[in-house]
């Protein structure tokens, strides 16, 4: 085993504040990051995330491989949440199936930004298409697991009644999360090199400073 590797990670700015995120909840501080804060930091690293994809992906040649994998992250936002309620029902209410299957589906902007987080550290490049791909993933998990909520769960005589499956496309795809990241990624496309090169200490330098503030918080 690589022990400077091994410590060199233990001691991550990133990783030591989510520890104190830990801590905190563990010892019932009340420490905490304002809700309006964490909010506009959310917004921020998903705009930083899908506007450097984007940047990537102008500079990349459009391949069979970036189709090829948004066809499959589409696949399996679709599939995973589609087995999954079917194995919670058994243990579960069927709404509680369904919100638990959609949020399987759909991939957490957390977890990507930890992993861009961490490939950054490591001096490692990926694709900027990925970004896409995570963008793409978030509606048809959503969709799919309310799709089965209407077809499973049927609603009491006091319960308003559902939405219909327009309303719920139209939710999704507008959904705040998905809109910016989307929005930026095709910013980034369309956006001038020289002109993305100004701001670029905006899009990368205090994303990789925002970053460890809001593990803390989503500890």
């Amino acid at each position: 085993m690589d022990t400077a590797l091994l410590i060199a990670n233990l001691t991550n700015p990133t990783l030591l504040f989510f520890v104190l995120g830990i801590v905190a909840t563990l010892v019932r501080s009340d420490l905490e990051i304002p809700a309006s804060t964490v909010k506009f930091i959310s917004l921020y690293l998903l705009f930083a995330i899908g506007f450097k994809g984007g940047q990537e992906l102008a500079h990349s040649p459009f391949e069979a491989e970036i189709i090829y994998s948004l066809g499959f992250g589409l696949l399996l936002a679709s599939l995973i949440p589609l087995y999954t309620f079917f194995i919670l029902k058994r243990r579960l209410t069927v709404s509680d199936a369904g919100a638990v299957a959609a949020a399987y589906g759909s991939v957490s902007a957390v977890t990507f930004v930890a992993a861009v987080s961490f490939l950054d550290a490591q001096g490692l490049a990926f694709s900027g298409h990925m970004v896409a791909v995570m963008a793409l993933m978030e509606a048809p998990a959503i969709i799919v697991g309310i799709i089965l909520l209407m077809r499973y769960d049927t609603p009491g005589p006091d319960e308003p009644p559902r939405m219909g499956l327009g309303s719920v496309v139209h939710h999704s795809v507008t959904n705040g999360s998905v809109l910016m990241v989307v929005g930026s990624l095709v910013i980034g496309i369309i956006a001038d090199s020289k002109q993305a090169e100004g701001i670029k200490p905006f899009t990368t330098d205090i994303f990789k400073a925002f970053w460890p503030f809001s593990c803390s918080k989503w500890a």
